[in-house]
């Protein structure tokens, strides 16, 4: 199944894109999207990721459908 995957701040630096598609197995939870992803953008790998699917913030072990958006970002501090 194909998902899309958006990039924010360092994560859209990093790989250079805004929005890919990726495709993962059918039965793909938001983990093995993100390992998709990173496995295709080996810059983004070592970075503590955020990701949220459909706009929520979900576990690595949420299931993952057809058509959802993938959004990958870093943590962002202040001071």
């Amino acid at each position: 199944m194909k998902l899309v995957a958006l990039f924010f701040g360092a994560t859209a630096d990093a790989v250079g894109e805004r929005e890919v598609e990726i495709e993962v197995q059918a039965d793909a939870s938001a983990g093995d999207a993100v390992d998709a992803v990173v496995g295709r953008f080996p810059a983004l790998r070592g970075q503590s990721l955020l990701f949220a699917v459909n706009q929520e913030y979900v576990g690595r072990e949420t299931p993952v459908a057809d058509g959802d958006e993938l959004a990958i970002f870093t943590a962002v501090s202040g001071g």
